[in-house]
């Protein structure tokens, strides 16, 4: 490793007279590079939950595969090991304590993979592509939870090969989030339904979408008391909505904004508008990150309602993000999103995943 690392201009490669024009446009925020990224586009990203010692990533991508890498705390990345499904995989997530991490895949199967062993099983089935999986762990039960473009929401024990529940839902799952005893799910044809997983999980409403155009991503924020209180609902027109399930002020409290456009609030000229492929809420400041098939993210505070930062552009998409338990380290990936078809897709490019200290850029700016 040299001193500069790979930001120094001579010697990188690119077309420029000094070669830095091109070789730093894929890392323009000289983030970490995350050693031996997929192959292939990379659909989700997901860190180790507290109750394990250490960071681990994992990322999945359309390259059928999972991977896991220990993030160790000078930053450096070690690659751990790797599971394969028969189709893209799409969503990933972890069980509470970190022993099992749980794969959903277009193959139409999900499977519960153990660290510990590296064995890898599959644990549910649906009739189309599995788009979303959770894991639920709840006083009196613990499963897994499966959305899918077969327009159910799936209730698994891991032990069964039948589903604890199922549930229909009135379009495919697009995108969902769990922090119990809550969950949303939001569908195609900008559908958005919010589970209670007490007891057991049951339809709690049917909510009319903030947003006009389709749904792409979602995430549930808490209040102080820890608590979920709400969702933020991205877009494919770049907008977010900040959606509160019981507010004192629907009115008020509830709102929309824009972001991942070319030339910011300026309404006066056409701008190019881009999806906001994935949104996380901060661990400890209840901030969020937003990021965007035009290559950047972007930090934000909904309480204030300002911006806190956002990101250099990047020479292709960002398709997924993360942050880790204590809310230290912001991991986005790098990839090709084919929002703009396949005439854009460069099989040359690589794509990348990167770390990027996150313990300062997301702390609200008039903290009391």
């Amino acid at each position: 490793m040299s001193l500069f690392g790979t930001t120094s201009g001579f010697g990188t490669g690119g077309t420029g007279v000094f070669g830095s024009t091109t070789a730093d446009s894929h890392n323009p925020m000289k983030d970490v590079e995350v050693t031996s990224p997929p192959d292939d586009s990379i659909s989700c990203l997901a860190f180790s939950p507290p109750t394990m010692p250490g960071n681990f990533l994992i990322a999945g991508s359309w390259a059928n595969d999972v991977r896991c890498w220990e993030v160790q705390d000078n930053g450096q990345t070690v690659p751990k090991a790797q599971q394969m499904h028969t189709g893209p995989v799409l969503d990933v997530c972890w069980s509470d304590d970190g022993s099992k991490v749980f794969t959903a895949s277009c193959d139409k199967t999900a499977k519960m993979w153990d660290l510990n062993s590296n064995q890898a099983m599959q644990i549910a089935q649906h009739e189309g592509p599995i788009k979303s999986i959770h894991w639920i762990k709840a006083p009196n039960y613990s499963c897994v939870m499966t959305g899918s473009w077969d327009k159910t929401l799936k209730f698994w024990d891991t032990r069964s090969p039948n589903p604890m529940m199922s549930l229909q839902m009135p379009e495919r799952c697009y995108c969902a989030d769990v922090v119990y005893p809550m969950a949303v799910v939001a569908t195609a044809e900008r559908g958005l339904i919010v589970y209670q997983l007490e007891n057991q999980p049951s339809e709690f409403r049917r909510i009319d979408s903030p947003l006009k155009h389709q749904h792409r991503c979602v995430a549930i924020f808490k209040d102080k008391q820890n608590k979920p209180t709400g969702f933020a609902l991205g877009s494919i027109e770049g907008r977010v909505a900040i959606h509160y399930i019981n507010p004192p002020n629907p009115a008020k409290d509830n709102f929309t904004f824009k972001c991942h456009r070319s030339n910011g609030t300026n309404t006066t000229t056409p701008q190019d508008i881009y999806a906001v492929n994935a949104i996380s809420f901060h661990p400890v400041h209840g901030t969020l990150a937003t990021v965007g098939s035009d290559g950047r993210f972007s930090f934000w505070d909904k309480d204030a309602r300002t911006k806190l930062k956002t990101s250099e552009q990047l020479d292709q998409p960002i398709t997924a993000c993360c942050f880790n338990n204590n809310g230290n380290i912001f991991a986005y990936a790098s990839s090709y999103d084919w929002s703009k078809g396949h005439e854009y897709y460069n099989p040359q490019k690589k794509n990348y995943i990167f770390l990027r200290n996150a313990a300062e850029e997301l702390k609200p700016r008039n903290k009391k």
